[in-house]
């Protein structure tokens, strides 16, 4: 084949042929001085081929010279080059696939000199191991690394060498290797440190508000009502300004404060211990007097801090106050909430949230009521009262239900046969679709999460949405619900749905079946009575039971089988104690309602002395759901959160997706330790 010559181009090329160019101009111009003088035309045309001679030897005489001081240039460059990468300041290095460094500059050398080289990076700097070298020439990896007490950005480069082993005689690499790492570090440390002091120094909103004002003072003389008010801000006060933070009050049991961000790493190390200081305060009331917080972090404005703030605040109030809740764009920290709220004795708000759930009734044609998945008697008795209240108002209703458990089949199956209701008064998920509509109104009860609802696309399909729970709130809500009535201090949704119905028509008429229905709930709840009843409980009580509810007929319907009560008594038998007052236990899953058995079962725990919370865990359409119960000691609901679930102080659940009862057991003991070690219980 024909050896190519050595040519130049592009630019340089353009360059060295514009004498040549210009020679064209001047033939042009001799033309025209053609036809001006014959004469003048033949001497200038003698100059021309004089220039073209001259242009034309030094262009190929000085060619080859260019050409060999642009390989000098570019051998005396790529010496340069190396030299300049050698000295970069920049630690830099080169590694094969297994982490073995081929080449490294001085930086990098001064950086990993130690009391013996080592060949391999991993060896030198054990965070940069092999896995997490880029897989392909696209990806590069940037990851922080911290090396001789201090910070490091790393970013890790695949280079390609493919064909080299064809081209180099002094090295084989195998095909499938064909490639390097190019490792480039960037100390950090000290932007890091300016990172973390802005950070630091961020402001951060927060509300203080004490939840029982008016019962405190009214526990106390007149005459020391200002004392106490005064003991409580200093304590307010004292504990914010110690941090170096600022208090505003806005109202007399509204507190308004601002503190750096470092300042709140100091409060939340003690656990926020304002809100056991507060209850300290004691000059004669006969009630202590409780706090709730909320405060709002990392965020880009404050103002936006100051919303986050808010949100925080209603939710540790809607938990039941006595609590710190923290907001930030991540998620939501809670703190405190150790004790049950004390219920207040009166019905101001359920009179108000009656009278709003009825104007909402009465502007829509049809209303869908609906509780958690797996009903029990407080989700099923509920969804009747409501039903009740809206057939008052004459209105269609329906009950959304997909799973009847054994704990509601008896009353399920008495009013699915009764004549009196219609035909569909219960749908499915997939059913009660069909139904929904612009006038159409969804009202939840028993839960406000919206996951755990019998079908979570109805709520985003509603245009209209109540809740009605008496569990303590989450992260995790209901969005736009037009009405919001949670009491974590009520015992049971019935209890709540029990006094709605009092306010919400006049002289209603309900049932013996549905108060029977609503009685069954508040048991349930209660344990025939006997746990977190107060004086609105009984009330309730007396009130179904004046509209026909049977308690013997109640009681027959929830006793056990023969079968249940072995498989709960064999539960019960193989229970751990761990920590010498929780109660671990495994229900078997080759029953029928294996979830209700489980709450039974943890609620039977509770009757041995020294037990102060019980777990019960069972498996149940592949997966592990786990009942927790407790009696004052002990906040179940903060637990269950921790493991994804919720409920009530006293009586919560979660639930594991998978059927590894070994493990769920493990991560539950892991969880309370870590509560212990902190001081969450």
């Amino acid at each position: 084949m024909k050896k190519k010559k050595m040519r130049l181009k592009g630019k340089l090329r353009l360059y060295m042929n514009w004498p040549l160019i210009m020679t064209f101009l001047l033939v042009a111009m001799n033309i025209w001085v053609l036809m001006v003088d014959r004469k003048a035309a033949f001497i200038m045309f003698m100059f021309i081929l004089i220039y073209l001679a001259i242009a034309g030897g030094l262009y190929f005489y000085n060619r080859s010279l260019i050409l060999a001081d642009l390989i000098q240039f570019s051998a005396q460059y790529k010496g340069i080059e190396n030299t300049l990468l050698k000295e970069l300041a920049v630690p830099y290095a080169i590694a094969l696939e297994d982490g073995h460094i081929l080449w490294k500059n001085d930086a990098f050398s001064k950086l990993t000199q130690g009391p013996r080289k080592e060949k391999y990076l991993y060896k030198m700097i054990p965070a940069l191991t092999t896995s997490v070298f880029p897989k392909d020439d696209m990806e590069h990896v940037e990851m922080e690394v911290e090396y001789c007490d201090r910070h490091y950005q790393v970013e890790l480069r695949r280079v390609s060498l493919q064909g080299f082993s064809d081209k180099e005689k002094l090295l084989q690499i195998p095909e499938e290797e064909e490639f390097f790492v190019a490792i480039s570090m960037q100390d950090v440390t000290e932007l890091n440190a300016y990172i973390r002091e802005n950070e630091e120094q961020r402001m951060i909103a927060g509300l203080i508000y004490i939840d029982n004002y008016d019962e405190v003072m009214e526990s106390v003389e007149e005459v020391r009502q200002s004392l106490l008010v005064a003991l409580i801000d200093r304590k307010i006060n004292k504990y914010i300004g110690d941090v170096d933070g600022i208090v505003k009050k806005m109202e007399k049991d509204k507190y308004f404060i601002v503190l750096r961000k470092s300042a709140y790493k100091k409060i939340a190390e003690d656990r926020f211990s304002l809100l056991e200081e507060v209850k300290q305060v004691n000059i004669g009331n006969a009630r202590s007097a409780t706090l709730s917080i909320g405060l709002g972090l990392n965020t880009a404005t404050y103002a936006l801090s100051y919303q986050y703030a808010r949100v925080a605040i209603d939710l540790a109030l809607a938990r039941g106050g006595d609590q710190a809740v923290i907001k930030d764009c991540t998620g939501i920290t809670y703190f405190g909430g150790k004790k049950e709220q004390t219920a207040k004795n009166t019905r101001v708000k359920a009179r108000v949230k009656a009278e709003a759930l009825r104007e909402f009734i009465v502007t829509k044609d049809r209303v869908l009521v609906m509780g958690h998945k797996i009903a029990d008697p407080d989700s099923f008795g509920a969804c009747m009262g409501i039903y009740r209240a809206a057939v008052s108002l004459e209105k269609k209703a329906h009950i959304i239900i997909n799973t009847v458990t054994e704990s509601v089949r008896p009353l399920y199956n008495e009013i699915a046969e009764n004549p009196a209701y219609e035909d569909d008064i219960f749908l499915t998920s997939d059913e009660a679709m069909d139904y929904i509509t612009d006038n159409t109104m969804v009202i939840v009860v028993d839960t406000n999460k919206p996951q755990m609802t019998e079908c979570p696309e109805l709520l985003r399909r509603s245009r209209m949405t109540a809740v009605l729970d008496h569990h303590r709130q989450s992260s995790t809500v209901i969005a736009n619900a037009v009405l919001s009535y949670v009491e974590p201090y009520s015992s049971s949704t019935c209890e709540m749905v029990a006094e709605v119905l009092q306010y919400i028509a006049d002289s209603i008429k309900i049932p013996a079946v549905e108060a029977e229905c609503m009685y069954a709930g508040i048991m349930i709840d209660t344990r025939n009575f006997m746990n977190r009843t107060g004086v609105r409980t009984f009330e309730a009580a007396a009130f179904l039971r004046r509209c026909g509810a049977d308690i013997t007929r109640v009681r027959k319907m929830f006793r056990d089988d023969m079968a249940s009560y072995r498989a709960k008594a064999e539960a019960m038998r193989e229970a751990e104690v761990y920590k010498n007052q929780f109660a671990i236990a495994v229900c078997p899953a080759d029953i029928e309602s294996p979830t209700v058995l489980a709450a039974q079962t943890a609620n039977e725990l509770l009757d041995i002395s020294g037990i102060n919370a019980s777990f019960v865990l069972t498996v149940y359409q592949e997966k592990i759901y786990m009942s927790a119960r407790s009696i004052d000691e002990v906040n179940v609901q903060i637990i269950a959160e921790k493991l994804g679930g919720g409920g009530h102080i006293n009586s919560a659940g979660a639930q594991f997706d998978h059927t590894n009862m070994e493990e769920a057991i493990s991560t539950l003991k892991e969880t309370i330790d870590d509560m212990i070690e902190k001081g969450d219980i």
